[in-house]
């Protein structure tokens, strides 16, 4: 062993490091923590759960296997990219496993629609609509990919620190009809109203109304064809492990059960964190993952606020909440894709309902998850995992969930068993539920939102909780509050920013 090597040397080492302390364990901060760590700071995570994942923590019951929250894996670079900032090959780790179709499309009536990157099989779809909007597909992806190049590729992680900052952006935003709904812009070059469903859904993925969400996010449908959608083996929970491991590696620590009480501020400056249990750790760059209003609300002291006040903070306009099933099956479901679409009989009237109405509807659309069709390890022999996700209010629509859950449950158990899982009430397992109020209560998700700030025009990119907290200096937000937004590429970006706007760690020498 050489003097180098030796675990004095490493101590004297670490200790020379500047401290960075990370507010919560979801994707941002994990991909937050292993950028810093690779810049030569000394990382400490801090998780509130008994486990790493935030939004995308995993829950063992009976046997099964349930990715809490992210399913849907795009853009792989970025995961490549963390991995490649610890020497280390992505692929020789996790194995991802590209989707066909991505989604399966189930209509009301019972039609199907198989959607995927191949614009030929595609086509051949939509002309079975209709016929004259396979020619209207051709130039809004298109379209999509002009929006792509400049909304991800040129300003997904890229830091808006300053009103200048959007007023460069302006022209390019004003030329791709930013002012447009995603919706609105899809109505452009489709006519039949099932394709414009099958092509404007994507904004709710990331907790945005198609029908007032800027159209930038057109650039999902882009992405999409660009690089898949996949999914990991062993679920998400294997690429949250991962990056744990990533951060061991380098050295970094993460501490559970330690929720955060206050961030701690002298001189306008940041210091460190206070937990719950009156612990200090000294700190002088500090990263939340924690839900951005609810990092200004509860974890910045308002004395220290001028800009995120409670008072703009309750004015602002907050995602869909997020009831979700997870349950597993006695039997198996072959027929089942991994991902499907269960679109209800209102598509814009449900949204108004969810969105603005803040009422909980008798009809619901699903996202149904089916990981066990591409997985089957995530369960036990023979049977089924899943998850049923609906949108629905947060929770400003003032819903009761201790005493809806269990009815809203047994509607959508209901309503699956008669369409495409037969039997359904009488093969359940195991059952978990999840609602607007946990989202508030476990995650401290501010209203229950499933995504945090809702990314219409005016609360995006300069509009939205800035990177570099415009409050005191040394406080970085990552995560689905801040800028680009919400969706494993958008947190996995919001980290990304960070090397352009955190010092590096030799400014603290």
């Amino acid at each position: 062993m050489t003097l180098a090597d030796s675990p004095i040397s490493k101590m004297n080492s670490s200790q020379k490091q500047p401290h960075a302390v990370v507010i919560g364990s979801g994707f941002g901060g994990l991909a937050a923590a292993v950028r810093l760590g690779a810049r030569g700071y000394r990382v400490t995570v801090l998780e509130r759960l008994d486990a790493p994942g935030g939004r995308a923590y995993v829950h063992k019951q009976d046997g099964f296997t349930f990715d809490a929250g992210p399913t849907i894996i795009t853009a792989p670079f970025l995961l490549d990219e963390l991995w490649g900032l610890c020497g280390r090959v992505f692929a020789d780790e996790i194995e991802l496993k590209l989707m066909d179709p991505f989604y399966r499309i189930r209509f009301d009536d019972g039609r199907i629609f198989d959607y995927n990157g191949d614009a030929d099989a595609v086509k051949a779809q939509i002309r079975a609509f209709s016929p004259a909007d396979a020619v209207g597909y051709d130039h809004f992806m298109a379209m999509s990919e002009r929006v792509f190049k400049v909304g991800f590729e040129d300003l997904a992680h890229v830091p808006f620190t300053s009103w200048t900052d959007m007023a460069k952006i302006a022209p390019d935003m004003t030329r791709l009809q930013s002012y447009r709904t995603v919706y609105g812009m899809v109505s452009r070059y489709i006519k039949d109203p099932f394709i414009r469903q099958v092509l404007s859904f994507h904004p709710l993925l990331i907790g945005g109304n198609p029908f007032t969400v800027t159209s930038i996010y057109v650039l999902i449908s882009f992405l999409e064809r660009k690089w898949g959608v996949h999914s990991a083996m062993g679920g998400t929970g294997a690429l949250v492990n991962g990056l744990v491991s990533l951060i061991e590696g380098q050295g970094g620590s993460i501490r559970y059960n330690a929720e955060v009480a206050e961030i701690l501020v002298k001189d306008r400056k940041a210091t460190g964190v206070r937990l719950v249990s009156g612990e200090e750790l000294a700190a002088p760059v500090v990263i939340s993952n924690a839900d951005a209003a609810t990092t200004y609300h509860k974890l910045l002291p308002a004395s220290q606020r001028k800009h995120w006040t409670d008072k703009r903070l309750a004015r602002a306009k907050y995602s869909n909440g997020l009831f979700v099933w997870y349950f597993g099956t006695k039997r198996q479901y072959p027929d089942v894709k991994h991902h499907t679409i269960m679109l209800g009989p209102r598509y814009r009237e449900l949204l108004d309902d969810i969105f603005h109405h803040k009422v909980l509807a008798k009809d619901f659309s699903l996202y149904l998850h089916r990981p066990t069709a591409t997985d089957p390890s995530l369960a036990p022999a023979g049977c089924d995992t899943f998850y049923a996700l609906a949108p629905v209010p947060h929770l400003g629509s003032g819903t009761d969930w201790a005493t809806e859950a269990e009815r809203y449950r047994a509607r959508i158990a209901r309503y699956l068993s008669e369409t495409i899982l037969p039997g359904l009430e009488d093969q359940i397992a195991t059952s978990l539920v999840t609602t607007p109020q946990d989202f508030k209560d476990r995650l401290l998700s501010y209203n229950g939102a499933g995504f945090s700030l809702e990314p219409i025009l005016m609360q995006s990119a300069w509009f939205r909780p800035h990177n570099k907290s415009e409050e005191v200096d040394g406080l970085y937000l990552v995560g689905a509050g801040t800028h680009p937004g919400a969706g494993v590429p958008g947190v996995l970006s919001s980290a990304r920013v960070l090397d352009t706007v955190v010092p590096d760690a030799s400014n603290f020498f």
